[in-house]
């Protein structure tokens, strides 16, 4: 199942995230059982969410090599934020 999802997050991290969340129970183990914060890192840091639902342990959360995924899920959220803004003042000195 978790390879099903890893091969998902290259078509989208969201559609990964969200199909993890609807056909597992991982993202309601790993976030603790609420619904906001799963919510709000989909929308918000899909990269991100995703690492550290992949990342996550029933046995001691995330830890280790984990927590490099998870960052580097932050790094490619950045980026897509980061290479927006600059498509947009590219496109608006031209």
């Amino acid at each position: 199942m978790c390879c099903f999802v890893f091969i998902l997050a290259f078509l989208g991290p969201r559609l990964a995230f969200l199909y993890a969340w609807i056909f597992t129970s991982r993202v309601t183990e790993a976030f603790a059982g609420g619904f906001w914060l799963p919510l709000l890192g989909v929308l918000l840091l899909p990269w991100t969410a995703l690492g550290y639902v992949l990342a996550w342990s029933p046995a001691g959360g995330v830890t280790g090599v984990g927590w490099a995924v998870v960052v580097l899920g932050l790094l490619f959220d950045l980026s897509s934020y980061g290479s927006r803004a600059a498509q947009g003042r590219y496109n608006s000195s031209n």
